[in-house]
């Protein structure tokens, strides 16, 4: 099958790549043509698509072609794009019977797709679905999904029967099945930029709230160093405590691992972690000490 074009939609470029393909056997190809009609019928006589190749395939399986004609007509509903119509010969007029083959029943799949069917995969995620024009066709193409591939999910549009599917694995299975693999390459790389941009997403999410945490444990650090200052002096604390405060107020961006670099001698990560944990706790006490002498001062003055 020839691979898919950038332009156009997901959906047309899979249509005109799987229009491209006819298959092999004879039999196969009636029953491609006996889906088209069956799922292309528009009114009571006329196979219409608004892709030009689908049209053409459908012209190409008719044994009569040459007495018919591909028409193009505007579409009520549809005012912007043009619609291609055949009149459909007598023999497709009546409801057809179901294929006993496997590969008469994939081509079957295959040209209700081409008629009513559509395929996306944006930003919601990927979406395959069938709109039926009468509740045969949505019987008929429900059970032919349940016996090659699983129960597709449905639901009522204007009126309409639409049958769909939209986990990932369903999408590109039933592809698979029809002989859409360009598509299904498509769809492949789809899901491996998604994956690639929400791994993308996680890490600077992921950065981001580290650096958050790690600037607001900067600023709790050097409050109690500020504190320990103003309060107690950092020149009366042990070596290592005045050594990790001294440069933690030099270099109030570094991380620990760095402030630990700098230590004489060098120390770990968790060893700078515990001495800003000593100093955040002798903060602490300090505040609470020299809160209740505050209180207790202010007392004697307003007793005197």
């Amino acid at each position: 099958m020839a691979a898919l074009t950038n332009r156009g939609t997901l959906s047309a470029d899979t249509k005109d790549a799987l229009a491209r393909d006819l298959p092999e056997q004879a039999h196969c190809r009636v029953a491609l043509a006996i889906a088209l009609a069956f799922y292309g019928r528009k009114s009571v006589a006329h196979f219409k698509t608004q892709r030009p190749a689908v049209a053409r395939l459908f012209w190409a399986l008719l044994e009569d072609r040459k007495a018919r004609a591909i028409r193009r007509v505007q579409d009520e509903r549809l005012r912007k794009q043009p619609t291609y119509s055949i009149e459909l010969p007598e023999q497709f007029l009546a409801p057809p019977p179901k294929p006993a083959r496997r590969c008469d029943r994939i081509a079957e799949l295959r040209g209700a797709f081409l008629a009513c069917g559509s395929l996306s995969a944006g930003a919601r995620g990927y979406h395959l679905e069938f709109v039926l024009q009468s509740p045969q066709a949505e019987q008929r193409l429900r059970s032919l999904l349940r016996s090659i591939r699983r129960e597709p999910k449905s639901v009522r549009r204007k009126k309409r029967g639409v049958l769909y599917y939209k986990e990932f694995e369903a999408v590109t299975a039933l592809l698979s099945t029809i002989g859409a693999y360009g598509a299904v390459l498509h769809l492949e790389d789809v899901r491996a930029l998604k994956e690639t941009k929400n791994r993308i997403h996680r890490l600077v999410n992921s950065e981001a709230a580290n650096l958050e945490r790690a600037t607001n444990a900067a600023v709790s650090q050097r409050r109690a160093i500020e504190l320990i200052s103003d309060i107690y002096g950092l020149r009366k604390l042990p070596r290592a405590l005045r050594e990790i405060a001294e440069l933690r107020v030099r270099h109030p961006d570094e991380t620990l691992a760095e402030l630990g670099r700098r230590c004489n001698p060098p120390a770990t990560k968790s060893a700078i972690n515990s001495r800003f944990i000593s100093l955040r706790v002798f903060a602490a006490r300090l505040r609470g000490a020299h809160g209740r002498h505050s209180r207790a001062a202010a007392g004697k003055k307003s007793a005197l």
